[in-house]
Order: structure tokens, then sequence, then C-alpha cells
């Protein structure tokens, strides 16, 4: 039988298979990303503006190397709380890879890309962005 889709809930929500609220997968994420020297992270909650995700992680990769160790810790350690990395685009050559969590969507960019792509100045018009010293 198939299952129904809530209206009321948002596609993340409605899909959910986490133990953890997307407040805590995001938290989760920042402290991984902390902990592992990404660089000037900041956390945007965009659940009044968007219904694809609740939070959008953003966080700055030193080397293409970094950038895969990051992918990896974060997989290892959100997966053992029911956390699925559902979809990975870019690379680490490319500046830029996203990581859809669903709840939350992971951007790890370059320097350069992320001053180019200008996320938190886009989304925090509308929501607030939270910033996390190095």
């Amino acid at each position: 039988m198939p299952s129904a889709v809530i209206p009321f809930l948002s596609p993340a929500a409605a899909g959910r298979s986490s133990r953890l609220s997307p407040e805590t997968l995001a938290q989760r994420a920042v402290d991984v990303l902390s902990e592992h020297k990404a660089l000037d992270i900041a956390l945007i909650d965009i659940s009044r503006t968007a219904t694809f995700t609740y939070y959008f992680v953003i966080a700055t990769a030193q080397s293409p190397l970094q950038f895969d160790a990051l992918v990896e810790y974060l997989e290892r350690d959100l997966g053992p709380q029911g956390v699925v990395l559902r979809h990975r685009e870019g690379s680490p050559e490319s500046g830029w890879v996203l990581l859809d969590f669903g709840d939350i969507i992971v951007h790890l960019f370059t320097a350069d890309q992320r001053a180019y792509y200008r996320l938190e100045e886009l989304w925090g018009r509308t929501s607030p962005v939270v910033r996390f010293a190095d």
C-alpha cells in the first residue's frame, strides 16, 4: 500500500528517516565541520522561506582533500543517527560540493566560489544567518 504524504509537512519532513530533529541535525553538522577545521561556518534557517529543506549549513574547505574528508566525516557521524546522504552535487575541483541530507543541505565551498555565489547574502535577506567563529 503506498504511503500518503501529509500536505502540511515539508517534503523533507514527510520523508524523514532520521532520529534527529532538523535543529539537532544542523547543529551536529556544524559541530562536525568545526571539529575538522572547516572555515567560516554559517547556519541559515530557511524553513519559513523554502519547502525543500529546513537549514543550509555553509562552510569553506581549504583543499580538495579537505572537501573529501569533510564529506566522509559528515556521513560517518550522521549515518548512525539514521541520516542518509540523499544526493551529492559538484566536486572539490569545481570549488563547490552540495550534500543533501534531507532536513539540511550542506554547501562546501572554496573561498573564491563562496564569495562568487554569496548564498548567505541571498538567503539572508529573508532568513536569519548564524555565523560560527573559526
